[in-house]
């Protein structure tokens, strides 16, 4: 018999969020690692907030909002709220009921902009990462390093001589001025909307960006360092370089990457710190760096696979 399509929604339901998040969810295990970091530093939470006044926005839900906004490639506060305000699975991965009302998404803004402000956000991380370390999921051997371009939410027409006048209108932009062809550095321009982005091209075109970095552990292609650095032609390697050198211990590593690390000073620089250097040659018009004692240590193809595309992905800052 063929059922009945009825319209009218039912007025109360009998199953929690809990109970209709499937059990093998990809979610469930990031939520018990979060909470199990958040519940550490409560103490934390409680000292960065006054005691009168009217309640924030948690902290704990603040963060776990943030996560779903990284992980679902969220692109705006407001499309965050709306996604909270119904999809259930969002809801139980922050901690709202079903009638819990979501928050203005500027509210939420500034909430996230005094958070981000403070040291939290990356002693929440550094908990995460620890509760990796004990699962011993970490490799301390194998690791890979990559860079990728983080494209500043600033206009190209912005990018102006430093000792010229600021517009008659009072912007930051200028519309009506044509820049093509025009011989640009960032040694004489700057962008007035945010002078700390540095133009650089990597690819086609020449965009104002900053430079993100990550090490990345080769067991389970965990990142275990991110850096975050102006856009220059040397940043990577000088970012690869830290990285590894904060890495614990000083016992011998090897460190993947690809063709933009085939330089004599990165070489010399991790032989230096006694890692190995995998990385792909770079025999295009010019002599690798990479000379046999590499190559016959074996493991370069293996590295080089790790890390390929590691960050072949650009976004935005602020997303």
């Amino acid at each position: 018999m063929r059922g009945a399509d009825v319209q009218q929604e039912a007025m109360f339901s009998y199953l929690s969020p809990e109970a209709r998040v499937p059990q093998d969810h990809p979610l469930r295990p990031i939520r018990d690692m979060v909470n199990q970091a958040l519940a550490e530093l409560s103490g934390e939470f409680q000292a960065m907030y006054s005691r009168e006044g009217r309640p924030s926005i948690p902290p704990e839900k603040l963060l776990r909002a943030l996560l779903l906004q990284i992980l679902y490639t969220i692109r705006s506060a407001r499309l965050l709220m709306e996604q909270l305000d119904y999809n259930r699975l969002f809801r139980w991965f922050v901690g709202l009921s079903m009638d819990d009302k979501v928050w203005d998404h500027s509210v939420f803004s500034k909430n996230q902009e005094r958070f981000l402000d403070s040291d939290l956000a990356a002693a929440f991380l550094a908990r995460i990462l620890e509760q990796v370390k004990i699962a011993r999921l970490l490799s301390d051997e194998h690791f890979t390093v990559d860079g990728t371009l983080i494209e500043a939410w600033a206009s190209l027409k912005s990018f102006r001589p430093k000792d010229a006048p600021p517009p008659e209108d009072g912007g930051g932009r200028n519309p009506e001025v044509d820049f093509h062809g025009e011989r640009r550095l960032n040694q004489t321009h700057a962008s007035t909307t945010d002078p700390e982005a540095r133009l650089l091209r990597k690819g086609k075109e020449a965009k104002l960006c900053f430079m993100g970095q990550v090490l990345m552990e080769n067991r389970h292609g965990l990142i275990i360092s991110p850096r975050l650095t102006a856009a220059t032609g040397t940043a990577e390697r000088e970012a690869a370089e830290a990285m590894v050198e904060a890495v614990p211990g000083r016992h011998r590593i090897t460190v993947g990457g690809d063709k933009a690390y085939d330089t004599r000073g990165f070489v010399q620089a991790m032989r230096g710190l006694k890692a190995v250097p995998h990385v792909a040659q770079n025999c295009q018009g010019r002599k690798s760096a990479i000379d046999g004692r590499a190559t016959r240590e074996g493991g370069n193809g293996e590295s080089g696979r790790e890390g390929r595309g590691l960050l072949g992905f650009g976004f935005r800052q602020g997303f």
